[in-house]
């Protein structure tokens, strides 16, 4: 880790085995190149490093680990709203930029539990693999002690209701969508990965489903639902889309729920935009409280 031990919740780790902890300090370019060097040897290593500092070690991460293969676990932390730590902490970019670099696995989890299993999935899981998880406290899932893997790539359908209409979520915000879907009988399916997607629940859903509506909690553009319309435009599909993310706009100071409620991003603002979205599409929703 660069300097991001009592952050990242790393001090009893690190306390317990110290043999197989470093902190190279504020770093970030040498904490990557370090874990590269690492897996180099055969070891497997993971990077615990906020999605914010993250940006700072890009280049290693494109030359001295994916052009590689390398076996380089990455627990981004952080990622989402941050809140008090202003602007520059804002951890909003990482889906988009890691998107594009090759031999990526790149998954969010929704919940305390997903994040065990994500984190198992993506170190047991040989190359490049990263997973996204939000600064401060979960939804409150019940956490299964044993530590399974999920099959990489795969979503899981949260609950399906009867109507042409479809939400697509990707990430912490899972406890608001199924309450938001559930409100206007949406079908819901968290998708957990964004490379690679599951290609072919996509397929199924969007011959089956006429309006898709895609959550996430990163900027909008470059995001999980834009990956949701190029595999749409690359398999000419032409459902119409909505996407909620957040917008193309720096990120100031205040706390993660200010921010939510600036960016129109709480469960009210969620409710009302698909509400609104449906409407339009031509399915009409009483006003239902959030």
């Amino acid at each position: 880790t660069p300097a991001m031990s009592e952050g990242s919740g790393m001090n009893d780790f690190a306390k317990e085995n110290p043999d197989k902890f470093y902190d190279v300090a504020i770093a970030e370019q040498h904490s990557m190149t370090f874990a590269a060097g690492l897996a180099k040897e055969g070891k497997k290593p993971i990077l615990a490093i906020y999605s914010t500092f993250l940006q700072r070690a890009y280049d290693q991460l494109i030359h001295d680990v994916a052009l590689q293969k390398l076996d380089v676990t990455l627990a981004i932390d952080r990622a989402g709203f941050v809140g008090g730590d202003g602007a520059t902490h804002a951890g909003i970019f990482d889906v988009s930029y890691l998107r594009c670099i090759p031999n990526m696995l790149i998954c969010a989890p929704a919940d305390e539990n997903e994040t065990r299993l994500m984190l198992t999935t993506a170190f047991n899981h040989t190359g490049p693999a990263s997973v996204r998880y939000p600064r401060g406290t979960g939804p409150n899932t019940e956490v299964e002690k044993k530590l399974v893997e999920i099959k990489i790539g795969e979503a899981r359908i949260i609950h399906e209701a009867n109507k042409n209409n479809i939400m697509l979520n990707f990430g912490s915000l899972l406890h608001i969508a199924e309450e938001v879907s559930r409100s206007l009988e949406l079908t819901l399916i968290d998708m957990r990965f964004v490379k690679p997607l599951d290609e072919k629940l996509l397929h199924k859903i969007l011959k089956n489903h006429k309006y898709i509506l895609t959550v996430e909690d990163g900027c909008i553009m470059g995001g999980f639902g834009s990956s949701v319309i190029e595999f749409m435009v690359d398999n000419n599909y032409k459902n119409p889309v909505q996407r909620l993310g957040i917008p193309d706009k720096i990120i100031e100071h205040g706390s993660q729920d200010e921010l939510c409620n600036e960016c129109y991003y709480d469960d009210k603002a969620i409710y009302d935009f698909c509400r609104k979205m449906l409407d339009h599409q031509g399915s009409k929703y009483e006003e239902v409280a959030i």
